[in-house]
């Protein structure tokens, strides 16, 4: 078993709002991953006392303890029990019924010795690497079904689209939304490798489009997933010089979780 984890703020003058975390149990015979990617709230706040990182930190941790105390539990439960403790810890100080209370995009796998489960919520990526190199995106791909027009305010995504039917969901407060989330489960032998990442590492796929799924987890293996980072930070530099047309931040959270089930 070998893992490799980087995550990098868009801003080192801001705190990172991505969480990553890889688990081993004692008995060596399988493991867990957890990324998730905070919901960076616009400037008006979100109805809480408690800042995005506060957030990601507690599920974050909830998932990697629940994962794997708990290996017998669906995912989609262990999704819904880290979010019900993480809203009880600030339910009586906080309005978690704002659309913008704090909330993450997410991904949770677990693997045992007979077969690797998976989770993803929203637009993080799970990248599963078969033993003949075959390269399979699990994707939760509903933000990106949607017209652009739909997306055009912080204020119409949120009274229309954001974890409502017909838009997309993300893990905030509501324990529910756990059974909205991309699930599934695949034989060991199928999976040599599994690679997360945050859609701010993923923007060289999905934004600059260098390569597929395929030529990123090449270049993970060939040269680590600080070359992925550093990669996207060139080519966000490159984009910014320009003054291209483009949405959203100049620089995002980065986090790559990569690991290698099985010996090539």
């Amino acid at each position: 078993m070998r893992t490799e984890l980087v995550s990098e703020p868009g801003d080192p003058d801001r705190p990172n709002e991505d969480f990553a975390g890889i688990a081993l149990p004692a008995s060596g015979r399988g493991g867990s991953l957890v990324v998730l990617d905070g919901v960076t709230p616009p400037g008006d706040g979100g109805g809480c006392l408690h800042s995005v990182p506060w957030f990601t930190a507690r599920l974050g941790g909830a998932l990697t303890e629940l994962a794997v105390s708990l290996p017998d539990v669906p995912l989609t439960e262990t999704l819904s029990r880290a979010l019900a403790r993480t809203a009880g810890s600030h339910a009586a100080t906080c309005d978690l019924s704002h659309p913008r209370t704090p909330q993450a995009t997410v991904v949770l796998a677990r693997w045992s010795p007979v077969s690797v489960e998976y989770l993803v919520l929203s637009d993080s990526v799970l990248l599963a690497e078969s033993p003949d190199g075959a390269v399979t995106p699990l994707l939760d791909d509903r933000l990106d079904r949607l017209p652009r027009s739909a997306l055009a305010t912080h204020a119409l995504v949120d009274s229309t689209l954001r974890n409502r039917e017909g838009g997309f969901f993300t893990a905030a407060a509501d324990p529910s939304v756990a059974s909205r989330a991309v699930t599934g489960s695949l034989p060991r032998g199928e999976v040599r490798t599994l690679t997360a990442l945050t859609d701010g590492a993923a923007r060289w796929v999905e934004r600059f489009h260098e390569g597929d799924w395929a030529d990123c987890l090449a270049l993970i293996r060939a040269e680590g997933s600080r070359a992925l980072v550093d990669r996207v930070r060139e080519l966000e530099r490159a984009d910014a010089a320009r003054r291209t047309p483009r949405r959203g931040k100049t620089h995002d959270d980065a986090t790559v979780v990569h690991a290698e089930l099985a010996a090539r």
